[in-house]
């Protein structure tokens, strides 16, 4: 499984689920369908990023790969963000995706199934196969391909490098090192193939028949290649390297924890006896790990690490530049006061400073473009497509975002560009509008407007993680879990010592989220919260520590600071691991523990289940499915249904190696208890959750195998089925949103927030739009019907769908979107314009489709939008397109020039020609409206 999170203070995560009994009433009914769509939302970043990518030939097209599965893909250069299918790829620190001299073609590695299996891609993307020939057994460390073929790949296991000329559908061992074999950069010259590795600089001037190490000197004793780039112009074929100790480089190191044992940085032109240190303007406490170059530019690279020396007071991802081939290196990501970066919430002054992002985990360059460069840290994506004068963040929607060179104002809310990569434990309502989430390493993010923006608008709660937020159904009081301690009872937090040295705390606000103060201070992690229906003013927490863990209990909630609590007595077999608490109508306390491992080898202890009180906490019975719960048990779901809160649903991971294995699944008893039945046999299964107005729905949600459904749940043998369109591997809870049944919200173990629409949404309509002549960068105006904030997309383009990369809804009737930059030309997506409402199409005609108006009479071709190019020079317009009569179309030519239309004014009544003829008046009139006074 994915054991590891992003930062050395971040690791794998699982929450409680205790669903608040009463409370609002839910309006609208559901079907029981699926939603047909699901949407990011959020305030952006969060976690770690590794592995960037850009497509040398469409620079707007990049990958970045999450540790937490996703792997993200944007064709706008980071303005929007979606997640390629876990069906297809999940990611890992090694999953760069690598493009070839075929747009379709690409090959990265493959994370799924707890292997690292080589794959390749011949769809753009879209779709991903495991190579046949992998030599590894699905145990790659790293894949690269040759950006000018289709066909040569290099892969390594930990101790040898394999070569394939065939598109990897055979390898040969080329290379071997049996204490590890480290590739820190390959690049391709035709039969010259340079790869940097741990041993040395590796050689084939043989298309890969012979690889060899080179003898070269200049780099110090006991330093190692940790990244390695290259270029060349005429006859010069010039490297660079980033070195660190021996010790620290091995297969699948990453800059994690070792940062600050940078060594130094050296170039070499290939034919030259020893590598050259290159180190001039490197500033005392900068600490490279990355280095980048395009492969045609051998005077300009980049060094991409962090810096402590960066004005702030606290440690920075940094950026250092060259333009003389190494003599001198010039700082170019410039955090202090944000100098040349847009930034985010994240920066000088910001909600988190620099320290949050920390370090670069991930750096690259163009490989056709030496001033596209794109850094990620521990929280954020930074691109720059100016050689680095200026830098944009990437992970909140860019209309959001903060000019640079200014501090950034706290609070502010923001909107998602589906960069959402962190993990989100809980989601609750204050009010109709106003919703708080709970997260890890960000905390809690708190959203005013019914979950489109976010914000870290709020006070009070400073620990890492918020595990829990409730709302008291009568004071509207809030009350959270929160802990310093993540990724609870996720694999990696399973033993006493990863847990015992934790804090935490009871909070509660009275102000709907925006202040939190301190009901408890547990002094040990808490993870989950539970209301008495018995007694307003009772509440229990779930505290862990393996000796002094247990359930408390505060019967005065009330005096919200001078609450008092005490501890209950412990469930037999347990050992400090509590999860969740429920309490039934009666009284009745219902709680699981989780998992817990120890001894050498360590092993999981017999100390989880369900357990059950009717005497308020002086004793306990075990009510666990022997043996199915005593290992790895997770939520436990009372069925709103029963009146008689009889029937409950308990979600079990499997465990790994010995009697927890083959255990996970879902179990239902209909007696408190007394007897389970196991309804999915899903291997890991995190929790569950029915639709509060069909009680035969209920979604369940899985760590690796996505979100999965049941329309069945009344019948002796439940079927479920995936929701296919759920694109992330790792759901964590399913939330009904309590003024709105039809909006269903998605919690997630790494990427963020997901909502979704039970309801078929109404069909949107067109009725115009303005400006109707456009350009990249643009922002028209929409008006219609049946639109919907945060469930509308615009589109521009005919088979070639090109997503606008902002969307704003202001109301029912209105919206504006911001025109895209195609970036492979303007052919593909001229003519058409659609506007998508959870998967309902609007679709606008296609001019060219229309018959012409003569000139003096009336034409109506407001359905129609230009952007882009437009031609001259040897125009040569077919019969069927039409001229200009209130918009324009595209004339099928072979252009010379090509100049971008940039009117936001049509004449009333602009010259039209509808037989396919372009005059001199034409000509004239669109040398008139084009941008710049284009000459034809």
């Amino acid at each position: 499984m994915f054991g590891i999170h992003s930062r050395g203070k971040r690791n794998w995560l699982v929450l409680c689920l205790c669903f608040l009994v009463g409370g609002l009433g839910w309006v609208t009914t559901v079907s029981a369908q699926t939603p047909s769509q699901w949407i990011n939302k959020g305030a952006g970043g969060g976690g770690a990023l590794f592995s960037p990518s850009i497509n040398p030939a469409n620079g707007n097209e990049i990958y970045a790969a999450s540790d937490l599965s996703a792997l993200y893909h944007s064709t706008n250069y980071g303005q929007s963000w979606h997640i390629v299918d876990f069906n297809q790829i999940q990611s890992f620190h090694e999953s760069k995706v690598e493009f070839t001299s075929d747009p379709m073609i690409r090959y990265s590695l493959n994370f799924a199934a707890d292997l690292r299996t080589p794959v390749k891609s011949t769809d753009g993307g879209a779709t991903w196969n495991a190579l046949s020939g992998d030599p590894t057994g699905g145990d790659t460390y790293y894949v690269f391909a040759d950006p000018a073929s289709t066909t040569r790949v290099i892969l390594t296991d930990y101790t040898q490098l394999y070569f394939s000329s065939n598109g990897g559908a055979s390898f040969t061992s080329k290379f071997t090192n049996n204490n590890g074999c480290y590739v820190a950069g390959v690049f391709w010259d035709g039969n010259n193939i340079y790869v940097g590795t741990n041993s040395g600089l590796l050689v084939s001037t043989n298309g890969g028949s012979t690889f060899t190490i080179q003898n070269v000197g200049g780099i110090s004793a006991g330093q190692v290649m940790s990244s390695f780039a290259g270029a060349k112009q005429g006859a010069t074929t010039r490297f660079f390297c980033v070195t660190y100790p021996n010790g620290d480089i091995y297969p699948s190191v990453n800059p994690i924890g070792i940062q600050t044992n940078y060594a130094s940085v050296y170039s070499l032109d290939f034919g030259q006896a020893n590598w050259t240190a290159r180190t001039s303007g490197i500033a005392a406490g900068t600490y490279p790990y990355y280095v980048g170059m395009a492969q045609n530019n051998i005077s300009v690279a980049y060094l991409g690490g962090a810096s402590d020396a960066n004005g702030n007071g606290d440690p920075a991802p940094t950026v250092y530049k060259t333009t003389n081939g190494g003599t001198s290196w010039t700082q170019v990501f410039l955090t202090t006061s944000n100098q040349n970066v847009f930034t985010g919430w994240a920066g000088y002054l910001g909600d988190r400073g620099w320290s949050f992002g920390e370090y670069a985990l991930g750096f690259t360059v163009s490989p056709s473009d030496p001033n596209r460069l794109l850094i990620t840290d521990f929280g954020h994506p930074h691109l720059s497509s100016d050689g680095g004068t200026t830098w944009k963040q990437a992970y909140v929607d860019p209309t959001t975002q903060n000019p640079m060179n200014t501090p950034i104002v706290k609070g502010k809310s923001y909107l998602s560009c589906g960069m959402e990569q962190t993990s989100t434990w809980w989601l609750t309502w204050a009010d109709a509008n106003t919703m708080f989430a709970g997260f890890t390493d960000i905390r809690g993010k708190r959203s005013t407007d019914g979950g489109n923006t976010w914000s870290f608008g709020y006070t009070g709660h400073t620990l890492n993680s918020m595990y829990q937020v409730i709302t008291h159904p009568t004071t509207g009081v809030l009350y959270g879990a929160t802990s310093s301690v993540h990724d609870m009872y996720q694999s990696t937090y399973l033993t006493d010592s990863r847990i015992d040295g934790g804090t935490g705390q009871v909070l509660f606000s009275t102000d709907k989220g925006a202040t939190w103060q301190v009901s408890y201070a547990a002094g040990r992690p808490v993870i989950c919260l539970a209301l008495d229906p018995t007694n307003p003013n009772r509440m229990y927490a779930s505290v862990i520590h393996s000796t002094q863990g247990g359930i408390f209990v505060s019967s005065n909630i009330q005096n919200g600071t001078s609450a008092t609590w005490t501890k209950l007595t412990n469930p037999p077999r347990t050992e400090g691991h509590p999860f969740n608490i429920r309490v039934l109508n009666d009284g009745t306390l219902v709680c699981t523990y989780s998992g817990r491992r120890a001894g050498s080898p360590q092993a999981f202890t017999q100390s989880s289940g369900v357990f059950i009180s009717t005497n308020g906490g002086s004793s306990w019975t075990d009510r666990s499915a022997n043996p199915g719960m005593y290992y790895w048990t997770k939520d436990i779901t009372i069925d709103p249904n029963d009146a008689s809160q009889n029937t409950w649903y308990v979600s079990v991971w499997s465990g790994y190696g010995g009697p927890p294995n083959g255990l996970g699944g879902l179990y239902k008893t209909t007696n408190r208890g007394q007897s389970w039945t196991r309804i999915n046999a899903l291997d890991r299964v995190t929790s569950s959750t029915i639709n509060p107005v069909n009680g035969n729905q209920l979604y369940l949600t899985t760590e690796q195998n996505g979100l999965w459904v049941t329309n069945n749940l009344n019948s002796g043998t439940p079927t479920f089925s995936p929701v296919t369109n759920f694109p992330f591997r790792q759901p964590e809870r399913v939330f009904f949103n309590p003024f709105n049944a039809n909006q269903i919200w998605v919690t997630s173990f790494g990427s963020g927030l997901w909502v979704g629409n039970l309801a078929a949404a109404p069909t949107p309509t067109i009725t115009q739009f303005a400006p109707i002549a456009s350009f990249p960068g643009k922002t028209i105006t929409i008006t219609g019907t049946n639109f919907a904030a945060g469930q509308t997309q615009v589109f521009f383009g005919g088979t070639n769908l090109v997503p606008s990369p902002t969307v704003s809804v202001v109301n029912s009737t209105t919206l504006t979107a911001v025109v895209p930059n195609s970036g492979t030309g303007t052919a593909n997506i001229n003519g058409y314009l659609t506007v998508r409402v959870s998967g309902a199409d609007a679709t606008t005609q296609n001019l060219a489709d229309n018959s012409a108006t003569p000139c003096g009479g009336s034409a109506t071709f407001s359905q129609f939008v230009m952007w882009g190019d437009i031609t001259g020079d040897g125009l040569s317009a077919q019969a069927n397109d039409v001229a200009l009569a209130r918009a324009f179309t595209q004339f099928q030519a072979t252009p010379t020039v090509r100049q971008r239309i940039a009117a936001d004014v049509i004449p009333s009544n602009p010259p039209c020609r509808g037989d396919g003829t372009l005059t001199t008046t034409d000509i004239t009139f669109l040398r008139a409206v084009s941008f710049g006074q284009a000459s034809f």
